[in-house]
């Protein structure tokens, strides 16, 4: 299968560098991994990332060759159990860290510039809210579906729960995901995808600079649980499933 065709989820699940192509052209592989690469990026762009995609692939046109230059993390290997320890520790605990510092420099730029940036009370805004929002989903993931995860991969079973088939904490998460994506790219168009204004002192480049990064950490972040972990329990809860009846 050519690389144009493949969804651009599976490209970054594959290979965890293609993440970087895909932000540089400001194409969503978390949310809206589902889409084939064609269908991202438009007729216009797709010769141009497919190519950039192929180079760091090892310059196959085939999806199915062989991947060379320097080795990605293939996290896609990685036991269920292990993969959302590593999501809960890294990307969990990065994220909590991150939102009380950009909190304050956003509340510091929108006195100091926010009548000759009013779109920094709107930013502001809605960080706010996704920083609320955020933890509460991270709180959920790691209280009642991380667990049923882990328990499933150390009891080799389907586990009993409270809320029925994994199925249902699942859909819930990625349907938060999709309100969090959509809080993202408002962030990211209405700061023209953080780039400081000419007047921008020492602390707007510092927030937008944090905010970039944690706009970043939160695509891969999303794309881990979306792409790699949240397919693979619940195919392996059909599985086992299948195997019980």
């Amino acid at each position: 299968m050519n690389i144009e065709q493949c969804t651009v989820g599976e490209i970054v699940a594959r290979d965890a560098r293609a993440a970087a192509i895909f932000e540089r052209h400001q194409i969503d592989f978390c949310c809206n991994g589902h889409r084939k690469l064609a269908e991202a990026c438009g007729e216009e762009r797709v010769g141009p990332v497919a190519g950039e995609l192929r180079e760091l692939l090892g310059g196959g046109v085939a999806w199915g060759g062989a991947l060379s230059g320097r080795p990605a993390m293939d996290y896609g290997a990685w036991p269920l159990d292990l993969l959302a320890d590593f999501i809960e520790k890294k990307y969990h605990r990065e994220a909590t860290g991150q939102i009380p510092p950009i909190l304050g420099y956003l509340e510091k730029i929108a006195v100091v510039h926010g009548e000759a940036h009013a779109e920094l009370h709107r930013i502001k805004a809605i960080f706010e809210e996704s920083a609320g929002e955020l933890t509460k989903h991270m709180k959920r993931e790691e209280l009642i579906l991380f667990p049923a995860i882990r328990k499933m991969v150390q009891t080799d079973s389907v586990p009993e729960t409270f809320f029925g088939p994994i199925a249902n904490p699942i859909g819930a998460m990625e349907q938060e995901h999709e309100t969090e994506g959509e809080r993202l790219r408002t962030m990211a168009q209405l700061s023209d995808h953080y780039t400081v204004p000419a007047d921008g002192c020492t602390t707007y480049r510092v927030c937008y600079g944090l905010m970039k990064e944690f706009e970043q950490a939160l695509h891969f972040h999303i794309h881990l649980e979306n792409n790699l972990l949240f397919p693979k329990a619940l195919a392996m809860a059909e599985k086992l499933g299948a195997t019980a009846r």
